[in-house]
């Protein structure tokens, strides 16, 4: 497992599963000969998407960023859609850290699309209950308002069997919450309605998570954006707005969805600097 301590804060990267989903679809409108060069895909066109969960500890908190594709809830049409070859493993990850689920103090979500929501829960006996039973489940008011009442597009993403065991843990905020001294949580919008961004300032050291407005290091482009967003122009006003102000703090970038790249951080050329690498491996 990749780490990375920023000040305070130590970040573990724990196995969350991985989708492949089409490349035209995760670049919007960028063409084929532009993004292929940036990002690597497979004869499908489909490109490789991790979901793993990032541990965040600081100051005596056990924190989760978003809950990976979770296990044992896909059907086999599911998967071979998602193009979900690996299920989470977040609860052995947890394990090899000496800790379990129940040592979860909060979870925070950046948004509740099924990729990243999926494994708050899991089922037991039948029935689906908690992933992380003792933890405050962080969300904007505007995700949760739409996780429970999804409109006819947003329903494909937002799923009953992913609210409706946790509600009683849910903590939503409006414009932005500061879960422990220096980490904070903001609503952007763009990419979902209720999308937010988190940030982590410690003196000097930062580090920011984009989540989807910027999943991977090849979307760097203020104005790659994908084709899922639900407000396009929002996502591109956003983030170039938390890159300029990322790029000017030196924050690292990291990721959760990012294939090759934990983590990034960018010179005053916006070129890679610094870098947590994935070992990459093939799925078959």
């Amino acid at each position: 497992m990749e780490t990375l301590t920023v000040g305070r804060a130590k970040l573990t990267w724990l196995n969350g599963g991985v989708t492949h989903m089409d490349g035209g679809a995760m670049f919007g409108v960028v063409p084929y000969p532009l993004w292929s060069k940036k990002y690597p895909h497979n004869d499908k066109n489909q490109i490789e998407l991790r979901c793993d969960v990032i541990l965040v500890q600081l100051d005596g908190k056990n924190m989760i960023i978003d809950s990976g594709i979770g296990r044992s809830k896909l059907n086999d049409k599911q998967k071979r859609n998602f193009g979900v070859l690996e299920e989470s493993k977040v609860d052995e990850s947890l394990n090899e850290l000496g800790l379990t689920v129940e040592d979860i103090d909060y979870v925070l979500m950046t948004h509740l699309h099924f990729d990243h929501a999926n494994g708050l829960t899991k089922p037991d006996n039948g029935e689906l209950v908690s992933a992380f039973p003792n933890a405050i489940i962080f969300t904007s008011k505007v995700e949760w308002d739409e996780m429970r009442n999804p409109n006819m597009r947003s329903k494909n993403t937002y799923w009953e069997e992913n609210w409706k065991p946790i509600q009683h843990q849910v903590k939503t905020f409006e414009t932005s919450i500061e879960v422990v001294p220096g980490l904070t949580m903001h609503h952007t919008g763009g990419h979902s309605d209720g999308h937010s961004v988190i940030k982590f300032e410690d003196d000097e050291e930062s580090f920011i998570h984009m989540a989807d407005l910027m999943p991977t290091h090849a979307h760097q482009n203020p104005l790659w954006v994908l084709a899922y967003d639900d407000y396009p122009v929002t996502s591109v006003h956003e983030k170039k707005k938390l890159q300029d102000e990322s790029y000017e703090k030196n924050r690292w970038f990291v990721f959760y969805h990012d294939a090759y790249y934990r983590a990034i951080k960018f010179n005053e050329n916006k070129e890679i600097d610094e870098a947590i690498k994935r070992p990459h491996y093939e799925y078959s």
